[in-house]
């Protein structure tokens, strides 16, 4: 039997993790990520599986400098409540892992995008913002540099640590999409046929990371894997799944998850 964990809870449930949600609110990702995975590694603890792969995220690294990528030997250097949750769960897998031989794995994945992704995301949030003529909040005026794959890709990767991947190991999964918000706010908005004047600046959350970069050179040497989606076509292959599949997202769609300033918000 394998098992992948997101997100860790004494089952394999979706969570929505959010950088937002958990400044306004730590607790629930104390409880989910921290308490979660200690259920999840100690009831595997004595248990017949023959991996564990755990998902973690390009966030537990910090901000990187430009020109700057971090491999799997980075320091771990979270900004976020989330993030320093996560890095705490990942240090709790390779514990079990050494201590109790829990056969597990780590990856460390950049920003996720496509279908059924929850509407408090960037790309999701601008397409539904963006539909119903409201401006788009760019957190301090959108640079902040994120990577971005196609979560089909991502899916590959995790099936290729379950074939492949070595017990003990970490592997960071990027797709080498480096844009910045307001870039791919821009693109969506052109998609959808919306002005850019929708867009907007707004208040920066606080302890927010300018750049995310990762290196996924072992992934690719090692588990044989590559990302096979290329960003624009992509992108426009999720704008039209939300264009077709809003009675799935509309009743998600709140003013409260839309909100600009979620951080602020009572969760």
């Amino acid at each position: 039997m394998d098992w992948v964990s997101s997100e860790a809870t004494s089952s394999i449930t979706y969570c929505p993790a959010d950088q937002d949600r958990s400044i306004a609110n730590p607790r629930p990702f104390l409880e989910n990520n921290i308490l979660g995975t200690y259920n999840l590694v100690d009831a595997l603890r004595n248990g017949k599986i023959q991996r564990l792969v755990h998902i973690s995220t390009d966030e537990v690294y910090g901000s990187a400098n430009d020109g700057e990528s971090f491999d799997e030997e980075s320091r771990l250097d979270p900004s976020s409540p989330y993030s320093a949750t996560k890095a705490a769960s990942d240090q709790l897998v390779n514990a079990w892992i050494r201590t109790y031989k829990v056969p597990g794995m780590i990856l460390r994945c950049t920003n996720n995008y496509g279908p059924y992704q929850h509407p408090e995301k960037l790309i999701p949030k601008t397409i539904i913002r963006g539909l119903n003529d409201l401006q788009v909040p760019l957190y301090g005026g959108g640079m902040q540099v994120r990577d971005w794959i196609y979560v089909t890709d991502f899916c590959t990767a995790i099936e290729k640590a379950l074939e492949k991947g070595e017990v003990g190991q970490t592997y960071n999964v990027s797709a080498g999409n480096a844009l910045t918000n307001k870039d791919v706010a821009q693109r969506i908005l052109r998609q959808i046929g919306k002005p850019l004047s929708l867009m907007v600046s707004t208040e920066d959350r606080p302890g927010h990371d300018v750049r995310y970069s990762l290196s996924s050179e072992r992934a690719r040497a090692k588990l044989g894997w590559r990302p096979r989606h290329e960003f624009e076509h992509a992108l426009g292959l999720t704008v039209k799944w939300y264009l077709e599949n809003e009675p799935w997202w509309r009743p998600m769609a709140t003013k409260k998850i839309l909100s600009a300033r979620p951080w602020k918000e009572r969760w």
